[in-house]
């Protein structure tokens, strides 16, 4: 996992809902940073994604950059194409853009293993914190809240340190080629 504490790492990826590129640094200046890795097939994501887009939508409007990101070769999971991820954030009302990592190179340098997973940084672009949105997973009963996330991101908001274990997030293994 990515150390806590690590600088913001720029990058440069095409926002797949309008075909433009977003500029990490530029796109997040002054503000905390909440990039997750995602993708449309997983049954985690998909257990998790109204929630997540409704959370994100939320904290985008409290002053987060936020950045989703699918990692996913395509050649064997085309339901993770660009064309697919843009008609989802569609269809889900994505506010914040959904980039496709082609190269697979972001997805290298945040050491993110898994959809989905994590990453919040600080208005000083430090990690604070690298975890699970929660503890709701496809086989349990445990109701999609984004507890664990909303904790570290409420705390991000009010600069307090981010209490508690951080539970690595648990999903899909990332599709490498």
């Amino acid at each position: 996992m990515l150390a806590l504490n690590t600088d913001l790492i720029d990058f440069t990826l095409c926002n797949t809902i309008n075909n433009k590129d977003i500029h990490l640094l530029e796109y997040t200046k002054n503000k905390p940073v909440l990039i997750t890795f995602i993708c449309n097939h997983c049954p985690y994501v998909i257990h998790i994604i109204d929630q997540f887009v409704s959370v994100g939508n939320l904290y985008l409007k409290k002053g987060f950059a936020i950045i989703a990101i699918s990692s996913n070769e395509i050649k064997n999971y085309p339901e993770d194409s660009p064309q697919r991820m843009k008609e989802i954030a569609m269809i889900k009302g994505f506010n914040f853009p959904y980039c496709y990592d082609d190269t697979q190179s972001v997805a290298k340098l945040y050491k993110a293993a898994c959809t989905p997973d994590f990453y919040c940084f600080n208005k000083n672009h430090k990690l604070v914190y690298r975890g699970q949105f929660d503890s709701s997973r496809p086989s349990n009963s445990i109701p999609v809240t984004g507890k664990d996330l909303i904790l570290a991101m409420d705390a991000i908001l009010h600069a307090r340190v981010i209490k508690g274990n951080q539970k690595p997030s648990i999903g899909c293994n990332i599709k490498w080629r």
